[in-house]
């Protein structure tokens, strides 16, 4: 009886690594995009538990937006892609942006993101 050997070859070997590697080098394109806009969400989330925040002006809303981003290395929104808008008693934060990075050649990796956040915390709540 001759024992039948099984297993990948060489070849399918190399096919599933080209592969792998492949769904990698995508991954490390696209996790930045990603961690950046739950940065945004989380800097979004610590200015709605600011004390007063409804109180602030338009700019030192703004301006306390970006430190936050600042300290998690947000680099990509930028001052035109965030709206400060009043509304009655409360701020709404409104952050609309698009991350494009190269992938291979001339493709590239676009993402669009959109966050917003109602502010209505008042001193003493």
């Amino acid at each position: 009886m001759k024992n039948k050997q099984s297993g990948l070859t060489l070849i399918g070997f190399v096919i599933v690594l080209a592969i792998a590697g492949l769904f990698i080098y995508v991954g490390m394109k696209l996790v930045p995009m990603y961690t950046e806009f739950y940065a945004v969400k989380k800097a979004l989330a610590s200015l709605a538990n600011e004390d007063g925040i409804a109180n602030k002006s338009a700019g030192e809303v703004e301006q306390m937006f970006f430190k936050r981003l600042y300290m998690s290395y947000a680099e990509t929104i930028k001052h035109d892609d965030v709206k400060v808008e009043r509304r009655e008693t409360s701020w709404i934060v409104i952050v609309d942006y698009e991350s494009r990075r190269e992938l291979i050649a001339n493709l590239d990796v676009v993402g669009k993101f959109h966050a917003e956040k109602v502010l209505t915390r008042k001193a003493g709540e």
